[in-house]
C-alpha cells in the first residue's frame, strides 16, 4: 500500500530505516521487509503470471534480486516502488519463458476473486442469489483481466487492488502518468464491457 503518515514517521521512512539496517549487515531487517511485502507482491504478481506456483517462484526471485541489489538502493524512490518494479520485471521475464496458458483452477480463480474489490455492489451480501451473482461478477472480472495485455493488467491491478495513486504506478511501471491513465481507462473499459450483462450497466458507466 502507499505510504501513510504514522505520527511523525512515514511508512517510507520506516522502510528506509530497515533498508539502512540491511545495508549495515542486519539480515533480520530484510526479513521484516519480506514479511511486510510478501503477501502484497503475491497478490499483484499472481495477477500477472496467473499460475500460483509460478507466482510464488517469482515473488521469491524478486526478494533475492532485491536483497542482492539493496546495497545500491539510495532511497531516491520509496522502497516498495523499487521492489514492485523488480517484481513486475521478474514476472514479465517469467512470462516470456513459459507458454501462455489460461488458468483453469477454480481455486486460483476464487483466490484472485477475494483479492479484487469490485465496489459496493459486492458488499453486504446476504442471500444465496446475491452470493451466486457476486461469484459470477468476480469470475467475470478475473476472466476479463486475464485477457488484458500485461501492461494493462498490471496497471489496473496496482490501481484497483493495491490502491496506488497514478503517480506511484507511474514510478513503478516507469512510464508517464498519461500512459498510466490510458492503460487503466482501457482496462476498465474491457472489464466494464464484460460486466455489463451481469450488472445492467449503461454503456458510459465507469468505476
Amino acid at each position: 500500500m502507499p505510504p501513510r503518515t504514522t505520527g511523525v514517521t512515514t511508512e517510507r521512512e520506516c522502510d528506509q530505516l530497515l533498508v539502512e539496517r540491511v545495508q549495515a549487515g542486519d539480515k533480520q531487517a530484510f526479513d521484516l521487509l519480506v514479511v511486510k511485502y510478501q503477501r502484497r507482491l503475491m497478490r499483484l504478481l499472481s495477477r500477472i503470471v496467473h499460475d500460483p506456483v509460478e507466482a510464488e517462484d517469482v515473488v521469491q526471485e524478486t526478494f533475492i534480486k532485491a536483497y542482492r541489489a539493496l546495497r545500491m538502493f539510495r532511497g531516491d524512490a520509496a522502497f516498495y516502488t523499487w521492489l514492485y518494479r523488480i517484481g513486475i520485471n521478474t514476472a514479465k521475464n517469467a512470462l516470456s519463458l513459459q507458454a501462455r496458458r489460461t488458468p483453469t483452477s477454480t481455486e486460483a480463480n476464487a483466490e484472485r476473486a477475494e483479492a479484487f474489490d469490485d465496489g459496493e455492489h459486492l458488499r453486504d451480501i446476504n442471500t444465496p442469489e446475491s452470493v451466486l451473482a457476486s461469484k459470477q461478477i468476480a469470475q467475470t472480472v478475473n476472466a476479463a483481466m486475464d485477457t488484458l495485455p500485461v501492461d494493462l493488467r498490471t496497471a489496473i491491478a496496482l490501481r484497483e487492488i493495491d490502491g496506488l495513486s497514478y503517480e506511484e504506478i507511474s514510478d513503478i511501471m516507469a512510464c508517464p502518468i498519461g500512459t498510466v491513465r490510458s492503460r487503466i481507462f482501457r482496462a476498465r473499459e474491457v472489464i466494464a464491457e464484460k460486466l455489463r450483462p451481469l450488472l445492467d450497466l449503461p454503456v458510459d458507466k465507469r468505476w
